[in-house]
C-alpha cells in the first residue's frame, strides 16, 4: 500500500476505496479520535482556556498508526465542516506527524468518482480557523454544562423543567 486515505465514515471507505482502486487504502476513524475526559472539566480556565484532549478512540488510532507505518503517503479526508476539519487536525496529531509521511487535506463535497479523483489529486490544507471554531464550541459546551447546569438543576428541581441542562449535546 502507498497510498492511504482517511475517512470519517466506514461506509464511506469501502466506497471510495472502489472508486481509488490499486494503491489505495481508505480506513475510517470512525468520527472523532480525541476528545475532553467525560469525568473532569478538562479545561484550564487560568491557562487561556486550553484544553485537555485525550484520545478516546484508542482501538481506531491504533489500527490507523499500523496503516500509516506502511504508506507513503496519508490523506485525511473527512467532512467539511467544523468537526470535520477538527477529526483531520486530531488525526494528523495522533498519528504521528514527524515520521517525515506526507499529509494532505482532501475534500470530497460528494461521494462521486469524478469528484474523488479530482480532491485526490487538488489536496488542499487543514484550516485552522474551522478547528479552532471546533475547539472554542466544544469548551463552550464543557465550561456551560460543567458550571451552569448544576445551578439549574439546583433551582428547577421540583419544577416541570426539573432535569434540564445548559450544555448542548455534542454533534
Amino acid at each position: 500500500m502507498s497510498k492511504l486515505v482517511i475517512v470519517e465514515s466506514p461506509t464511506k471507505a469501502r466506497t471510495i476505496e472502489r472508486y481509488l482502486g490499486k494503491g489505495f487504502k481508505v480506513l475510517s476513524s470512525m468520527g472523532h479520535v480525541r476528545d475532553l475526559p467525560e469525568r473532569e472539566l478538562a479545561v484550564d480556565i487560568e491557562s487561556d482556556f486550553e484544553p485537555k484532549l485525550i484520545v478516546t478512540n484508542k482501538k481506531a488510532v491504533t489500527q490507523l498508526k499500523k496503516a500509516v507505518e506502511a504508506a507513503d503517503a496519508v490523506y485525511l479526508a473527512t467532512d467539511n465542516d467544523r468537526e470535520g476539519e477538527a477529526i483531520a487536525f486530531d488525526l494528523y496529531e495522533v498519528l504521528d506527524h514527524k515520521r517525515k509521511k506526507k499529509y494532505l487535506r482532501v475534500v470530497f463535497n460528494e461521494i462521486t468518482k469524478r469528484v474523488i479523483l479530482e480532491s485526490i489529486e487538488n489536496p488542499t490544507e487543514i484550516d485552522l480557523k474551522k478547528v479552532e471554531a471546533q475547539r472554542a464550541r466544544r469548551i463552550l459546551d464543557r465550561l456551560m454544562g460543567y458550571l451552569i447546569s448544576p445551578l439549574l438543576s439546583k433551582t428547577l428541581s421540583g419544577s416541570p423543567y426539573e432535569g434540564l441542562s445548559a450544555g448542548r449535546s455534542r454533534a
